[in-house]
């Protein structure tokens, strides 16, 4: 008979794990010059597209002052643009400049890599399982509030 693991022994190996994936796409991101704060704005605008601030605020998990200093930074090296949102007079989206397309694409590719070897322990089946229990445990954990 199988035993039902506890929440604290789920807890613990959840938190190993992550901390261990952690140091390793952390690693990855500070070889490629970095700093997590700008790759994670980058990568956003990569992969949705451009959007307001406060859309990518929530999707890095920042708040709004740390996203505005990241975006002033990541302005001034010319990798984004502000821009009016054509919606919102008083709202700017942020896009990527050429610049900042040419540095995160090769970038984020190379962090893509690192990660599917990080997991390559796990088969195909096997990883689309962790997702799916992952997900699953998230969408309970928040309706718990």
């Amino acid at each position: 008979m199988t035993r039902t693991a506890k929440g604290t022994t789920l807890y613990l190996a959840l938190w190993r794990t992550t901390r261990e994936a952690q140091r390793i796409a952390e690693a990855d991101i500070a070889a490629s010059g970095l700093c997590l704060t700008d790759f994670a704005v980058l990568e956003a605008l990569l992969n949705a597209g451009p959007q307001r601030l406060s859309t990518i605020a929530e999707k890095v998990m920042l708040t709004s002052g740390s996203m505005t200093t990241a975006v002033d930074r990541l302005a001034a090296r010319d990798l984004v643009r502000r821009t009016p949102d054509e919606s919102d007079a008083r709202a700017r989206v942020i896009e990527l400049t050429d610049a900042g397309r040419a540095l995160i694409k090769p970038v984020f590719a190379a962090h893509e890599s690192a990660l599917d070897a990080a997991f390559a322990g796990l088969n195909d089946d096997e990883r689309a399982s962790l997702l799916t229990l992952l997900l699953k445990a998230r969408t309970e954990l928040r309706a718990q509030g």
